[in-house]
């Protein structure tokens, strides 16, 4: 019998580009998309879900008083597919620590700057702003500090003179469509793990920012 390959639930709130990445690697990888959960009804990637034949399903936070009933119905959707992963996709709502608790070491994250630096929004604006030369992407566990959880992987993109905030974030959107997928690929494959607040692939800690994913085109 064919073991069966690790269930992982996406989290999205928008377009849903990089589910459309994790879906599309899947068939030949160790993992299966089984659902799908959107906080917003108008979420593009609920067609995406739907186009690839992934069931899913809608929790609205304006549906709730506050955010831990809105949490509550969350898990309680999240938990009807029993996923061994869930990985977050653009889900634009900050989780509370009760949430990451009952999921420690099973959600991953994808953030639009090398970490640990450009926590938090308006990534691709602010590394203009400072006249960096070099901007990313990266993977990382999720915990109760705000992109603070351990670092799994980053690919790098440089930042050239003609380059704007929405000529960055093309960039850095292709390299998330390669390296997300094979982050989850690894979980997985029972080769990601995290343990003592940090990151271990094939049994080895990572260090702080992780694999570097080697540059691809500039995109």
């Amino acid at each position: 019998m064919t073991e069966r390959r690790c269930p992982v639930v996406v989290l999205i709130s928008g377009n849903g580009s990089n589910l459309q990445a994790i879906m599309d690697t899947s068939a030949d990888s160790a993992y299966e998309v089984v659902g799908v959960l959107s906080n917003r009804p108008d979420a593009y990637g609920l067609q995406r879900a739907a186009d690839a034949g992934v069931p899913s399903a809608i929790v609205s936070h304006r549906d709730h008083p506050d955010r831990e009933s809105f949490e509550q119905a969350l898990m309680e959707a999240i938990d009807t597919w029993q996923p061994r992963l869930l990985v977050l996709a653009g889900f634009m709502r900050i989780l509370t620590a009760s949430f990451v608790t009952r999921y420690q070491g099973r959600i991953l994250n994808i953030h639009p700057s090398l970490l640990p630096a450009y926590r938090g929004t308006n990534t691709h604006q602010r590394v203009l702003d400072a006249g960096e030369t070099e901007h990313g992407v990266s993977v990382h566990f999720v915990t109760e500090e705000l992109d603070g959880g351990p670092v799994i992987c980053q690919a790098a993109v440089p930042v050239e003179a003609r380059d704007d905030k929405d000529s960055l974030a093309r960039k850095v959107a292709a390299r998330e469509h390669k390296i997300y997928p094979e982050a989850v690929d690894w979980f997985a494959q029972g080769r990601l793990v995290m343990r003592d607040n940090a990151a271990f692939l094939d049994g080895e800690r990572l260090p702080e920012q992780g694999v570097r994913i080697p540059p691809g085109p500039a995109g």
